[in-house]
């Protein structure tokens, strides 16, 4: 059968690690697949890897590690010897100097300085004697576990710049899950005094010593799914935005799109796999969905990104592969320094490639500011750090990912099921990925939710709902499973 025809014809919207994964599988067991992606050049999603002159640079950062097993052995399927293996190093810095990150409080208390040290330790105690209640934002359960000062240096101002809301609005729950097992006095016992190690634990995600990483950036781990899904006869279409997701009311019965030249198409097949943003999805249909399903899509927020990519005339300007920025006299959220990722992701030597991320809303300020100003600005608040000189940065880029963080706000997890609940009337389409589904997850999830959507078409019955942030596959729904977000009070 002809991989062009619609008969048998799986459509999945959206080239990311979701519905690659999904496509080279469909691909691979013999169902024609046709992929639609909007962005014009490179797939991947998030998880791209952009090129500029030569230089490779990330856009958010991608570390390859999983709890599955089964996502593990398929990434070294695809790549095998490509990978690298990368020491994992981060810090915060703060008013000119580094503390280790995941926070380490003794860490934290000894490098701030004898008399903040002590006002911090005086704050501490406030706060054990006289702790908020009722605890309900995020900002009272760390200022009740570390007092207020500690809170405003190491936990405040990153926050609030990621998600683009005060910390006294976030919900408590997601700090616990987030600085779970941490305290002030059990850091600077640990720190003081050795301690045994014990055999046998869980491997903790966030504090794993070394990474497999792709060594041109994780692009090239989805540029070989987009080959793998072509060789097998399948077709991935570039700069292809859908504009609607066409319903005989039963089913869904094609997608239309319009190209990066203005040409619109209609791509029908009897399943779809859907991976771009819920709320997009959901306003796409045609006829519309419920009026009840419209209105909680376009309740559902999203938090925007941009990358400066400054390229440095100096080598070695840091030993870590990222660092989170709590200055609060700048708008840098982030910086990734690509060398210490991997060596051939920079072509000349003696130079260095460096990631500025700036979180933003579409429409704001720094989104709309020109290529050209959000470089000067990088150059400038680098220098403000301390970090780099303006004369030694000699180009710059500038990457913008609209919608690439769902937002959890206040009554997200009902907008959802609402959502959940209308698309339930169409049996032959299915949401995939992190925006997909408007979930808190990784890229290992993401192609979880992928993969076992490619399944049920291949007679399988997953519930692509229940796969957790470990990228593993509930059999029955657990109300603890998954993430904590960070939610509106």
């Amino acid at each position: 059968m002809s991989p062009t025809s619609p008969l048998k014809r799986v459509v999945i919207v959206g080239a990311g690690p979701a519905g690659l994964s999904a496509a080279v599988d469909l691909a691979e067991a013999g169902r024609p697949v046709v992929v639609l992606e909007k962005d014009t050049r490179y797939v991947g999603g998030i998880a791209r890897t952009v090129e500029y002159k030569g230089y490779r640079f990330d856009i958010g950062g991608h570390r390859f590690f999983s709890k599955s097993d089964e996502v593990t052995e398929r990434w070294k399927q695809r790549l095998g010897s490509e990978f690298i293996s990368v020491r994992r190093g981060s810090r915060i810095f703060y008013n000119g100097k580094f503390f280790d990150y995941p926070l380490k409080a003794a860490n934290a208390l000894f490098g701030l300085g004898v008399f903040t040290s002590i006002a911090c330790v005086l704050s501490y105690a406030k706060a054990q004697v006289f702790p908020i209640k009722p605890e309900k934002s995020f900002a009272d359960w760390v200022t009740n576990r570390f007092g207020k000062m500690l809170f405003s240096i190491f936990f405040r101002t990153y926050t609030e710049k990621v998600w683009g809301m005060p910390c006294e609005q976030i919900s408590a729950d997601w700090a616990a899950q987030r600085i779970k097992g941490l305290s002030l006095l059990n850091a600077i016992w640990h720190a003081l005094v050795p301690q045994r190690k014990k055999s046998g634990g869980p491997v903790v995600k966030t504090l794993i010593d070394t990474f497999e990483y792709p060594k041109f950036g994780p692009g090239q781990m989805w540029d070989k799914h987009r080959d793998d899904v072509i060789a097998a006869g399948s077709r991935v279409v570039m700069g292809e935005d859908v504009t609607a997701i066409n319903t005989n009311g039963e089913r869904v019965v094609s997608v239309t799109t319009r190209s990066a030249a203005g040409v619109v198409s209609e791509w029908e097949g009897e399943d779809f796999i859907v991976s771009m943003p819920l709320q997009e999805t959901v306003l796409s249909f045609n006829p519309p969905l419920p009026p009840e399903a419209i209105a909680a899509a376009k309740r559902l927020q999203y938090r925007d990104f941009l990358t400066v990519a400054l390229m440095v005339r100096k080598s070695d300007l840091f030993p870590d592969n990222w660092i989170y920025v709590h200055d609060p006299s700048v708008k840098l959220g982030r910086i990734q320094n690509f060398n210490n990722w991997s060596p051939h992701l920079v072509p000349e030597p003696g130079t260095t490639c460096l990631g500025l991320e700036y979180f933003c809303f579409e429409g704001d300020g720094l989104w709309s500011m020109r290529d050209e100003d959000l470089i000067e600005l990088g150059k400038r608040e680098l220098a403000q750090l301390g970090l780099v000189r303006p004369e030694d940065v000699f180009d710059g880029a500038v990457v913008r990912m609209e919608k690439a963080y769902p937002v959890y706000g206040p009554g997200y997890v009902d907008d959802v099921n609402i959502i959940r609940a209308a698309l339930a009337r169409f049996p032959n389409v299915q949401p995939v990925g992190r925006n997909g589904m408007h979930k808190y997850n990784n890229q290992d999830h993401s192609m979880m939710t992928a993969i076992l959507a490619a399944k049920n078409l291949l007679g399988g019955a997953f519930d692509l709902w229940n796969v957790n942030t470990d990228a593993e596959y509930h059999e029955e729904a657990k109300p603890d499973a998954g993430r904590q977000v960070p939610r509106a009070v």
